[in-house]
């Protein structure tokens, strides 16, 4: 197909689907900047001037941005382009996390994108225990092969393991609840994309599949790809009407992510739980829409 022209309205819905991925904190702080001339859209971070970010801040904040871009990639192929991406473009410049320029048109029946635009919307979170396993094995078998493809891994825990990581999970939930100061600092910390309910996922007649996502390493760019990774996950389970519910709180906490690793998924560096199942329609709220603008130049 001949690739939509990069007009206003085009522009518009580009950004939407970009701002339509999941965030694990109040706010989105970074910002889309677009060069008219060549179209490369850039993704900056927007860091609180003179405080020091934490890790687990910086970590959460790269796997947001990982998502968006991976957004931004599907509907650009939606509008027939072919998406470049550059994650870190400028070593010298740190809050450039990413650029991603449209380099010609694409066939929309080559894209291996071509049915998660829709899922992109029909996407939301469900906080209340799943009551079936709902993945086919054909189906699971594709959600590894999409992390896979980027960069990524997804394993699936033996039973035990899969209580152990919710354990962790729901004691990070007790923590969030309690813990005023942290939960300020994160504007509440539960958010629309946050799993809160991990411990009543340990009911063993209603229990989920339960994946872990890991990357090789843990730096930016690790953390980068484990959003877009965990985007293309999510939308492939979306497109399939499997819920997935992406269970972060542990990962606030580096004691409990530290907890986490275990041989069982290499050596590889936790970097979310995905939750999947089936679940009633009235239990999963829709997500509040977030407007976004791109600036240009």
């Amino acid at each position: 197909m001949n690739p939509t022209t990069l007009n206003g309205a085009t522009l518009e819905k580009l950004i939407s689907a970009a701002v339509a991925a999941p965030s694990f904190r109040g706010s989105r702080p970074w910002r889309y900047r677009l060069d008219p001339d060549t179209g490369t859209f850039q993704v900056r971070a927007v860091p609180a001037p003179g405080v020091p970010e934490p890790e687990a801040a910086a970590r959460a904040l790269h796997v947001s941005v990982g998502a968006a871009v991976f957004n931004l990639r599907v509907a650009l192929a939606h509008f027939g382009w072919e998406p470049a991406v550059q994650l870190l473009p400028v070593p010298g410049d740190p809050d450039l996390l990413a650029s991603v320029r449209p380099i010609g048109p694409r066939h929309v029946g080559d894209s291996p994108y071509r049915d998660l635009y829709d899922a992109i919307w029909r996407r939301h979170s469900c906080r209340t225990p799943y009551f079936a396993h709902c993945p086919t094995g054909a189906v699971v078998l594709e959600l590894i092969d999409a992390a896979h493809a980027e960069g990524a891994s997804l394993t699936l825990p033996r039973t035990e393991e899969t209580l152990r990581l919710l354990r962790l999970t729901a004691e990070a939930e007790q923590r969030g609840e309690t813990d005023v100061g942290r939960a300020a600092g994160s504007g509440g910390r539960v958010h629309e994309d946050s799993g809160a309910g991990a411990a009543a996922s340990l009911d063993p007649g209603r229990r989920p599949l339960v994946a872990v996502l890991t990357t090789p390493d843990d730096s930016c760019a690790d953390w980068l790809r484990a959003g877009q990774a965990m985007e293309r996950v999510v939308l492939l389970a979306t497109a399939h009407t499997v819920h997935a519910t992406l269970l972060h709180e542990a990962m606030e906490w580096p004691d409990l992510r530290a907890a986490m690793r275990t041989t069982d998924y290499g050596p590889g560096l936790v970097q979310m739980l995905i939750r999947f199942g089936a679940a009633a329609t009235g239990d999963c709220a829709p997500r509040v829409p977030v407007r976004g603008s791109v600036e240009r130049g």
